[in-house]
Formats: structure tokens, sequence, C-alpha cells
């Protein structure tokens, strides 16, 4: 591997709380992005052969955050409804990727079944590094660090996730009684004891093999909790007590409600809502959109459109893949570039693009009916461009006629941005004594094909 590859730059990037304190200091390692390149060869090829546990949420491919805060939003709930206690210890790994033994990342590898090969790739990208740390007054001299994980690199957290694996072999539950999204780690049970007894299970797993339970950051929280339900200990020493824990950005109340993380949602939003009297609501006046002007759709617009198409859409009826658009973008931009110009100039466009192919999908997982199956229509590939492009042209024009409070299909507005709404004029009225909100809630029956 070139020796310019190895060269790790480290400026210090503070985190929270007190300057003078080292460990509020987080150092992310800048390298080569063709080292990052190389990593992300490797690590698409160590997905293929590594098959990492259902427990595990953090950079799995199809899950997230969201995925692990809800697993467990809805274990909770169960139990607050059906009045019996949860336990959970959210557990905190001190300086988690820096403390894993490179010893341990070999063997972890090996054990899951990754080709010796693939562990020498590895151990040569660890090999000889030369670190610099980029501080107020210049840069360090080099040094070598031969322990951890490197933050700030591509292939770390898939590598992290194949170390947790293998720790957690032997003391992990099924989800979501164990749940880790990478060194986040919740672990759930009926009873104090025995969270009690997983939580010293857990620590001495991972402190017989090099990481460590952060004792101040770790936290015990009871849902539905009795009177006396007592303390969690680790080691003898009494871990905290919470009513509410911050779990992966999302506040968890020991009640199992998330009032509160609405709340935060809401003050937290990108948007100033400013209160508008509902007989204002739609009487909005429109402002009149900009004179039109004929259309005229350039080469490389469609050059660009066909570079950045995604390989893996279906192809429409007419059996132009994408893959051919994309891979032969320089050829058919300048064919395709006349066809969509005299298209605009004539009002006509041609047959086999607006042909399309009706595909039932189900809405849910049991079909007792026609209604419970979704037509959606698969149309040629050159259309789908075609649209897109008249699109681009026509934002100008249509950005200003959409209703103020339609957040659908618009630049800069999401789902967030409605519930947001909503919860500013619901938020209103409950802070005004005697006040109440009526919430009407409309669905439209087969809105788009009526």
């Amino acid at each position: 591997m070139p020796e310019e590859w190895r060269s790790v730059l480290v400026p210090i990037f503070k985190n929270k709380g007190d300057v003078q304190s080292c460990s509020n200091y987080r150092g992310i390692k800048l390298m080569s992005h063709t080292m990052k390149l190389w990593e992300r060869v490797a690590e698409a090829r160590l997905r293929k052969v590594v098959e990492v546990c259902e427990q595990q949420y953090g950079f799995m491919p199809r899950k997230s955050t969201t995925d692990a805060i809800f697993a467990l939003r809805i274990l909770m709930e169960k139990y607050r409804d059906g009045q019996r206690e949860l336990h959970c210890v959210f557990v905190d790994l001190e300086k988690a990727y820096d403390r894993v033994p490179r010893e341990e990342l070999w063997y972890c590898m090996r054990k899951s079944g990754v080709a010796e090969k693939y562990v020498r790739v590895v151990h040569y990208m660890y090999e000889r590094r030369r670190t610099v740390v980029r501080c107020a007054v210049g840069q360090t001299e080099e040094f070598k660090v031969e322990v951890g994980l490197h933050q700030g690199s591509t292939l770390s957290p898939f590598l992290f996730a194949i170390v947790m694996d293998q720790l957690s072999e032997e003391v992990r539950q099924e989800s979501p009684w164990t749940m880790m999204f990478a060194d986040d780690i919740v672990i759930c049970s009926e009873s104090r004891e025995q969270v009690e007894e997983n939580l010293e299970r857990w620590r001495f797993v991972l402190e017989r093999r090099g990481m460590k339970v952060s004792r101040s950051k770790t936290e015990y929280m009871c849902v539905n909790e009795r009177e006396g339900s007592g303390t969690v200990r680790l080691q003898g020493e009494e871990v905290k007590k919470v009513q509410e824990s911050k779990y992966l950005g999302s506040t968890v109340q020991s009640n199992g409600e998330c009032g509160k993380e609405l709340l935060i949602s809401s003050s937290s939003s990108s948007y100033t809502f400013i209160p508008v009297p509902p007989t204002q609501l739609h009487t909005l006046a429109t402002p009149h959109p900009p004179p039109f002007t004929p259309l005229t759709i350039k080469e490389e617009e469609v050059n660009r459109l066909f570079k950045r198409l995604n390989t893996r859409q279906a192809t429409g009826p007419d059996s132009v893949s994408p893959s051919l658009l994309k891979h032969c973008a320089n050829q058919l931009s300048p064919v395709f570039t006349d066809i969509f110009n005299t298209s605009l100039e004539t009002c006509h466009v041609p047959a086999c693009f607006k042909t399309s192919a009706i595909v039932p999908v189900p809405k849910k997982t049991k079909i007792t009916g026609l209604n419970d199956y979704r037509p959606v229509a698969l149309t040629s590939v050159v259309m789908k461009s075609f649209e897109r492009l008249v699109l681009s042209y026509l934002k100008d024009i249509t950005d200003p006629l959409p209703d103020p409070l339609q957040f659908t299909y618009r630049a800069n507005r999401s789902v967030d941005d409605a519930v947001n709404m909503a919860l500013h004029f619901i938020l209103q009225h409950l802070d005004s004594p005697g006040s109440y909100a009526r919430i009407l809630f409309v669905d439209f029956s087969s809105a788009f094909n009526t």
C-alpha cells in the first residue's frame, strides 16, 4: 500500500463540557480520500461474507436509529398498557472506538468467517500508520497509534459492528430485549434483579476483551414503576436512576409517553410559525406567475440527468433500461434532446413514451379484496426523464401557486414541518386555560385515481 495513504491528520474537536478536561475532546482522523475509496471497496467485500446479528441497528442496511427507537417505544408502551414493570439499562461504552484492541479485531474478523486475505488487507491498512495532531500552535511530531479504530474512517463502523457482534455473542438476548446501535446498548428485562445480572455479565465480557463500561454515563430506568422497586448496581456501585434518557437523539420517558419529545421537536424546528387566524388561512393572495417563454431543453441537461439515473430503477414497457441511458449518455443525449424539443414544439409525445404497465402492489400483508392493492404505473424511464426536465423549468411558475399550508412535494418542506405546524396550533390552545382544539383527520379515497 502506498506510504502516502498511511498519513493521518487529527484535528482536535471539542464535543461539550469543560475545556480543561481532555476527555471532552474528540480526535477525528482526516485521511486520504484515495484511502477512503480503498476502504469502501474492502467494506463492500466484507459485507458480502459477514452476517451481523439482528440486535445490531447501527450501520446496517435498511436499519436506522428510527427502527431502534420505535422498537424500544413499542416495548415500553406494551408494558405500560399491561400495568407491568419494565427495567431498562442504557449502557455507554467509554471511548469505544479508541479502546478496541487490534488483536481482538483480527480475532473477531476471523471468527466471523472473513477470509484470511481480507484480514491481511485490513491489517495492512492499520500497519505503520503515521499520525500527527493539529492544535493551536501547529502540528505535533509523528507518532504511532497501536490500539483502537480510526474515527473518521469509512471502514471503522462496520469493523466495530463485527467486534461487537462477536463480543456480545455470549450475553445478548433477542431484540428488543437487547438492542445495539454501534456502542449504544440497551438491555431490558421484566425484573430489576435480572437486568442487574445481565448488566454485570455484559460488563464482564466487554472488559475482559479490552472495552470499558462508563459508570458515569450508564443509566437505569424503570417503566411503570411501583413503589420501592429499588436500584441497579454495577460492581457494587449504584447506576444512576433516571426518569428520562436521551437514546439515539430521542428523549425516552419512564412513563412510556412521548409528549416531551414532541415538545422538543416542535421547539427545535427550523421554521418559526406565525399564527394566522383560521378565516385567513385560505384567503392569502397568490402572486402572479412570471410570463411564460418557449421552453427549449439543452443537451447538457439531458446528459447530466442520464448520468445521475439509478441503475436499479425498473425498466419501463419500452424496454429502455436506465443502465443503457446512463452508460451511453454521451451518445444518446443529442438524440433524446432533439426528440424532447420536437415534442415540445409540436405538442406531441411519442406513443411508446406514454405506454405504462400497471403493477398491483399490496397495501397490507393480508389481502382480502381488490381494494387491498395499490395500482402503481410502471412508465418509461425516458418519459420520467422528460418529465423531470420539464418540471425543473416550471418550478419558477408553479412554486408560488400551491396553498401556503401544502407541505407535500415542496422544496424545504417535509412531514416534520406539517406535524410541527399542527402541534404549534394545538399547544397554543393548551397554553390557554379552558381552551381546546378540535382536530379532524380527512382522508380522500383513491385521490390520485379520481
